[in-house]
């Protein structure tokens, strides 16, 4: 344990049982009737407010799964069109890699035949 940690709680001990005592009965006490009317009514206003809150994240959420649903459609068209330039790219190298071995060959057979 903590040297220091000693001290202060020994500075601290004569203060809790005061502090308990004048908040126990705060804690202890029952409530009036109309305090407890006055109490429904804010709770029956938080519940309205709740229930409000929970139908609008609901029509935001639908919102937001629409907006996912069009970007992931618009990726997948994105990822389709990339594909196929890219095969179009890649038999456009082949052709090429053809066409410089070929032109490879016909300069070693002139240099080497004359």
């Amino acid at each position: 344990m903590a040297v220091w940690l000693i001290p202060a709680v020994k500075a601290i001990l004569p203060f809790i049982s005061p502090i308990v005592s004048s908040a126990l009965p705060v804690f202890t006490t029952r409530k009036s009737d109309e305090a407890a009317a006055a109490q429904t009514g804010v709770l029956q206003q938080q519940i309205t407010e709740l229930q409000s809150a929970a139908s609008q994240n609901a029509r935001h959420v639908k919102e937001l799964a629409e907006q996912l649903q069009k970007t992931v459609t618009a990726l997948e068209q994105g990822a389709a069109v990339a594909e196929s330039r890219f095969r179009q790219t890649a038999v456009l190298c082949g052709v090429a890699v053809a066409f410089s071995l070929f032109a490879i060959g016909v300069s070693l057979f002139v240099l080497f035949s004359g």
